[in-house]
């Protein structure tokens, strides 16, 4: 992959819709997704139309280069309702437009429509193939239902789609972590892009509130270079810390983020990015629903950020890809020895350094590169 792709194109926007609709709420899962609230879904639809529709008229919303529906769970979003919100949204030529997945949602029908709206990639959480380890996350889906929608997704014609796998759960052994690889690169048609990540105890959830289920850091660690070997050996090449693509098949909107990118959220609790200016809208679907039909801006804070944070935030975003950051953002690597390796006139993170990812960002210095890189 070259630098420039690993950056992303510097033209790009992003639409981001979240959809905040889940049947259940995973263990581990602190973001601002509810159970009990379907009876929003047309009227929470028709407000992020409506959002849609005013950014255009009063921020000269630009064409989208990606689109995104993430959550929540927007494959709990009944398809017509998806397809509504994304026919409001002006796309150049080619967009990518990705929709998460949960497996027990996923039926030809239901892949039929998406194709039809304009979807052009499946991001689908599979997690583990090992029961024990799913129930431990409080995921509800079955090995073989997982597999058998990402069978279904392989097929049906996508340019590009995903799974997500989750490593550190309660009671996984090294052999259901390798089982749930094998199982993901052994299907017929194995996803073209795969995300691994290391299961993370966030505040206020049920997780939290257990330590005899969290994690152990060291055996994350050696599950990831594990991941990154498997992989590699695969075909695939390292895409950010937790992402790996074969090659045409890196996701365009996260790389629109990576480097820092300007994007439009839409729905409740959807963040925006627009020259340095961040803003979000209102948590719940409830209080966002109410807002729009007010006629009330959803936006609920906002921050700008200063040339020197901005300059910070754009080398820590790039120093989690393989386009790493300029030499001269880490002037001092006595200390990051075996973490950071020069590729170029570029720093570049090793292995074991995406591991240490945080630390090695602690050393970043901005001044001395000017402009954000």
């Amino acid at each position: 992959m070259s630098t420039s792709e690993a950056v992303g194109d510097r033209g790009a926007f992003g639409v981001y819709v979240h959809v905040p609709f889940c049947a259940s709420r995973c263990d581990y899962c602190a973001f601002a997704t509810y159970v009990d609230r379907d009876h929003l879904m047309a009227s929470y639809a028709d407000a992020c139309v409506s959002e849609v529709r005013r950014a255009v008229v009063e921020e000269g919303l630009p064409e989208a280069t990606s689109v995104f529906f993430g959550g929540g769970t927007p494959s709990r979003l009944p398809a017509h309702l998806l397809a509504a919100v994304l026919d409001a949204i002006v796309r150049a030529p080619g967009c990518e437009v990705t929709v998460e997945c949960n497996p027990e949602d996923v039926t030809d029908e239901l892949l039929d429509a998406y194709l039809g709206a304009g979807v052009t990639r499946i991001s689908m959480g599979v997690q583990s193939t090992s029961p024990r380890v799913l129930d431990g996350l409080g995921r509800r889906h079955q090995p073989g239902t997982a597999l058998a929608a990402a069978a279904l997704v392989g097929a049906a014609g996508f340019a590009s789609w995903n799974l997500d796998l989750i490593f550190g759960g309660a009671g996984e052994t090294d052999a259901d972590w390798e089982r749930s690889l094998g199982d993901v690169l052994g299907l017929d048609r194995p996803p073209p892009h795969l995300s691994a990540y290391a299961l993370t105890v966030e505040p206020g959830t049920p997780l939290a509130r257990h330590p005899a289920r969290h994690p152990d850091e060291d055996v994350q660690a050696d599950r990831y270079e594990r991941t990154d070997a498997v992989l590699e050996a695969a075909g695939y090449a390292w895409e950010e810390i937790s992402n790996w693509a074969r090659p045409g098949h890196q996701c365009r909107h996260n790389q629109l983020y990576w480097a820092q990118g300007d994007y439009r959220g839409i729905g409740s609790a959807a963040h925006s990015h627009r020259a340095g200016r961040r803003w979000w809208n209102l948590r719940t679907p409830d209080r966002f629903v109410h807002a729009i039909q007010a006629g009330v801006d959803p936006t609920a804070g906002a921050e700008v950020l200063d040339v020197r944070q901005r300059a910070f935030e754009r080398l820590a975003l790039a120093l989690r890809t393989p386009a790493g950051v300029p030499v001269a953002a880490l002037p001092d690597t006595s200390e990051l020895a075996g973490l950071v390796e020069r590729s170029g006139d570029r720093a570049v993170l090793t292995v074991r350094g995406r591991l240490l990812a945080n630390m090695v960002t602690t050393r970043l210095v901005p001044d001395a590169v000017g402009e954000p890189a």
